[in-house]
């Protein structure tokens, strides 16, 4: 499975960027192709996306929740993938988030796109949309 490792600094507490990032139906306001992101219950997730033109849905489980500082998922049905998403506070009013993701792409489309790196720069602008999305929202 290839793996994505991406970090950004957010002008944000980490408790503040932690608590949006676990809005998940919030998801596709700034990360591109995603269609919907539905919350089930406390540990599961059903998503909807397009990935290289194609709809994609999975179910994922949260499997490890530390308020303010992680959260890491494996899907359990659909497209395979699994990550962790950490917050570390800088100081009073900045954080880091690192992600880092294993996925598995599927068929000749997906697995082109993940050659050129698509997936990899989707997720780098996803955290600087996120950035401009939790900034503009003030703490």
């Amino acid at each position: 499975m290839p793996v994505i490792e991406k970090s950004i600094e957010v002008n944000v507490p980490a408790q503040v960027a932690y608590d949006q990032w676990t809005q998940f139906e919030d998801f596709p306001l700034f990360m591109e192709g995603i269609i919907a992101v539905n919350q089930l219950d406390d540990t599961h997730v059903h998503w909807t996306a397009e990935i290289v033109g194609q709809r994609k849905e999975w179910d994922a489980e949260i499997t490890e929740q530390i308020p303010g500082k992680r959260i890491a998922w494996h899907s359990i049905s659909g497209a395979r993938n699994a990550g962790v998403v950490t917050f570390h506070h800088l100081d009073d009013s900045s954080s880091r988030i690192m992600l880092q993701m294993d996925y598995d792409p599927e068929g000749l489309l997906e697995n082109a796109a993940d050659a050129i790196g698509v997936l990899t720069h989707r997720v780098a602008g996803d955290l600087e949309r996120f950035k401009g999305f939790i900034e503009s929202r003030g703490n």
